[in-house]
């Protein structure tokens, strides 16, 4: 079952970004992910299953 991530939610990550941030803005979602680093704007495009397994908490603006 897959998580329940949606446009404009930052995840935050088990692991820590070379720059040192581990919370990601979340542009693009379906199969793959589109993310963006808080911490220096670097943007990544991920597999859906490799990105929901890193995951530790999802931060939703409600």
């Amino acid at each position: 079952m897959s998580m329940d991530i949606r446009l404009e939610d930052v995840l935050v990550m088990k692991k820590d970004h070379p720059c040192g941030s581990n919370r990601w803005l979340v542009l693009r979602v379906g199969m793959d992910f589109r993310l963006r680093c808080l911490g220096c704007g670097h943007e990544v495009m991920l597999p859906r299953s490799k990105a929901e397994k890193n995951i530790r908490t999802i931060e939703r603006k409600e």
